[in-house]
């Protein structure tokens, strides 16, 4: 472009047109690997997945005594039970639990006898106050997307899930040349004349607030060639150089000679006051500014020029804190001793913030990680209602908020890869979901609570998925079903099989401990389907009423030999490295509201069905297949 100097272009139009034509010749972010004890604040370069599980062992929760849950069934304050020493371990919090415990009973219930023995006035259910093995994290699970913060929890998550290392997106080095014959270094005397250069400590504050690194070189006196030659040092040893001073028009102003003769001037002049004399400029892909000497001018073209390349670094905006109104999808319950955070994931649904609570467990470090927004129940009350607005302290940009798809309803380590797809085509949508089986999340959409639920659910007259359940549900309509995948369930067991199991009717033998999915969910709707065909009453299943959330679950607690067997999906068992019984090929599909079947979420989820890249993804994870994603499936017979 034609040049000309002490320009007066206005603020937003050379903005915009500098970023395009760094982006144009390449400036974008550097990758690093790092240990995760040092990454706080970075930005992962790609998805993190866990490496083992969290927490890796079956834990007590409480101070107090393992035992087996049916030797304490039948106690109450009439008819106590009494356990002599042999019949229970003393155990403290975070002791492993000892084999052929299932339940721990806290120390405060307990009488204490001077034989050592004790004595309960009521039962234990199994597996209270005991955290699974891989409640926090299960191995292989996706810790944090691309792009994300590494914050002090994730660095938690990270390390609980043996992830010592990230690949994150380096932290952008400015140098800082200051210049001119008057400056000097800060000194307790300065003669006259001599003004003290402080420039560059207050730029690299600014430039580390806003998640920059800085280097700052000598001062350079006004000479072009000393000039010229600093910015040839500092273009190649960092990635964007700022110029302080000798921007303007003055007799020894240098610098947009030199910014010229090393590389191209797009700027000299900005419709701005203070800060006209700003220089825009870059050598290869890499920024180059001329900052005004004086330091308010300084501020304010950093401000105004050098954020938004920052921002462009790590593909983000200005971030904001404020409070909201939010709709609770669920109850959240809360003793009346104490007052209570609960965390928070948050998402615009038609016009509504939407919050869903995150697990409050003690252990649970990634409820931190995910949560959007703080709810605050104050110590006397005794929580809200499901459909309860409530107010809310913003965690994350409402920008996002309405640009994050919300998905509620069963569980598919797909929707995951799905977030991470999303996310990395267009970094300001996001996908937020909360797992609650497939009908949890069909009463999700009555309620106008999500954009989208996964469902698969099997009617048994007909052996078809979703169709007869969504017909009964929204038998006026109001909702369109998009194709997702095919998927095969089946039964995952132990590497090897060393029960030898055959096939589903097994899980009924003596021995044969099973670990369920929870009410409601497809897979659940499944095993009693399964149950029901080959005449297995629930009390023949040893672990029948144990119930996960999510197909990793399951898996970790066969993987590690908390349990032999349990319906789930083959993608999962081959994450988890075990055997594999197949029993049918299932849909599972995504519910969406008609009335958001156009909004910007819904959109960004389609094209990402319908790309190349989830196919890749998918058909790597094995289990699946594909047959047009991302389409229409008619309901009713349109």
């Amino acid at each position: 472009m034609s040049f000309a100097y002490l320009t007066n272009t206005p603020l937003e139009q050379a903005r915009e047109e500098y970023l395009k034509k760094l982006e144009e010749r390449g400036f974008g972010p550097r990758t690093e690997k790092i240990p995760v004890r040092e990454a706080c604040g970075y930005l992962t370069a790609r998805a993190v997945y866990a490496a083992i599980n969290a927490p890796h062992y079956a834990a007590s929760a409480m101070d107090g005594i393992a035992l087996r849950a049916r030797d304490s069934f039948g106690a109450t304050e009439t008819s106590p039970v009494t356990l002599a020493p042999d019949r229970f371990t003393v155990v403290d919090t975070g002791d492993p639990i000892p084999a052929g415990c299932d339940a721990v009973i806290m120390v405060e219930e307990l009488l204490r006898h001077t034989d050592v023995s004790v004595t309960l006035h009521a039962p234990a259910a199994p597996w209270q106050h005991i955290r699974q093995i891989g409640e926090d994290v299960c191995a292989g699970e996706m810790i944090l997307p691309s792009f994300a913060e590494i914050t002090p929890a994730a660095i938690g998550a990270c390390i609980a899930g043996g992830v010592l290392e990230l690949e994150v997106l380096a932290k952008p080095l400015v140098g800082i040349i200051p210049t001119g014959d008057e400056i000097v270094a800060p000194c307790a005397d300065p003669k006259p004349g001599q003004i003290l250069e402080f420039n560059s400590s207050i730029f690299s504050a600014l430039l580390s607030g806003w998640g920059a690194e800085t280097r700052v070189y000598p001062i350079v006196p006004d000479k072009p060639e000393l000039i010229r030659a600093a910015l040839q040092k500092a273009a190649e040893d960092c990635d964007m150089v700022l110029l302080n001073a000798g921007s303007s028009a003055g007799r020894d102003d240098y610098a947009a000679a030199a910014v010229e003769a090393e590389g191209e001037l797009f700027f000299h002049g900005i419709a701005i006051k203070p800060g006209k004399p700003a220089i825009l400029g870059c050598r290869g892909a890499k920024p180059v500014l001329g900052v005004p000497g004086y330091p308010v001018s300084g501020i304010l073209v950093l401000e105004e020029l050098l954020r938004p390349l920052i921002d462009l670094w790590y593909g983000r905006e200005s971030r904001k804190r404020e409070t909201l109104r939010a709709r609770l999808t669920r109850p959240v319950v809360s003793g009346l001793k104490y007052r209570e955070y609960v965390r928070l994931r948050l998402g615009s649904v038609n016009g509504r913030i939407m919050a869903t609570p995150l697990p409050r467990g003690s252990g649970v470090v990634s409820s931190f990680l995910k949560a959007d927004g703080m709810l605050c129940v104050p110590q006397g009350t005794e929580g809200y209602a499901a459909g309860e607005e409530v107010e809310v302290e913003l965690l994350t940009e409402r920008e996002k908020l309405e640009r994050t798809l919300v998905v509620i309803g069963s569980h598919d380590p797909l929707l995951d890869e799905l977030a991470d797809l999303i996310h990395r085509q267009d970094r300001s949508m996001y996908l937020s979901s909360s797992h609650v089986g497939s009908m949890g999340g069909v009463m999700a959409v009555r309620r106008g609570e999500a954009h989208a639920a996964g469902v698969h659910l099997l009617d048994a007259e007909t052996g078809s998925y979703n169709l007869a359940v969504i017909r009964k549900n929204f038998p006026k309509g109001g909702v369109v079903l998009l194709r997702c995948v095919g998927r095969v369930q089946g039964l995952m067991l132990q590497k090897g099989n060393p029960l030898g199991i055959r096939g589903f009717r097994d899980i009924a033998r003596e021995g044969v401990r099973y670990v369920n999915r929870q009410k409601g969910s497809g897979t659940r709707l499944l095993m009693d389907y399964l149950c029901g065909r080959e005449g297995i009453l629930p009390d023949q299943v040893q672990g029948y009423e144990r119930e996960e959330l999510t197909h990793n679950a399951v898996a970790v607690q066969i993987a590690e030999n908390s349990a032999d067997a349990g319906l789930g999906i083959y993608s999962t068992a081959k994450l988890y490295d075990l055997d594999f019984i197949p029993v049918c090929e299932e849909e599972y599909d995504l519910l969406i509201p008609a009335y958001v079947r156009d909004s910007e979420p819904v959109r960004a989820l389609v094209r990402t069905l319908k790309s190349p890249e989830f196919r890749e993804r998918i058909e790597a994870m094995g289990g699946y297949t594909l047959d047009r994603p991302g389409e229409e499936i008619p309901l009713y017979g349109e």
